[in-house]
């Protein structure tokens, strides 16, 4: 199992996390600053199988908007190993 990390622009949170409930993912939204002045972004926990992550990450892609200069990424995706899992 693995955690994705999901730092988007708070503009495009809502269609990055609509879109990944849409194929059955489960989603937790944090709001969160940081980056380049200070700019508002949400943060996106989402717990994944191995096999997963590549779907959940092209969804992830395809949902934030093009930036007008390609320099400005969009966000950032950190894939974290998960020992343990419950749910309660």
């Amino acid at each position: 199992m693995k955690m994705l990390i999901a730092v988007v622009q708070t503009a495009d949170s809502n269609a990055v996390s609509q879109a990944l409930i849409e194929r059955g993912f489960r989603v937790t939204k944090l709001a969160s600053t940081g980056g380049f002045l200070r700019r508002g972004s949400t943060t996106l926990l989402v717990g994944v199988e191995d096999d997963q992550v590549d779907e959940a990450v092209e969804i992830i892609r395809g949902e934030c908007s093009q930036p007008a200069e390609p320099a400005i990424k969009q966000g950032v995706i950190f894939v974290l190993p998960v020992s343990r899992f419950e749910r309660i």
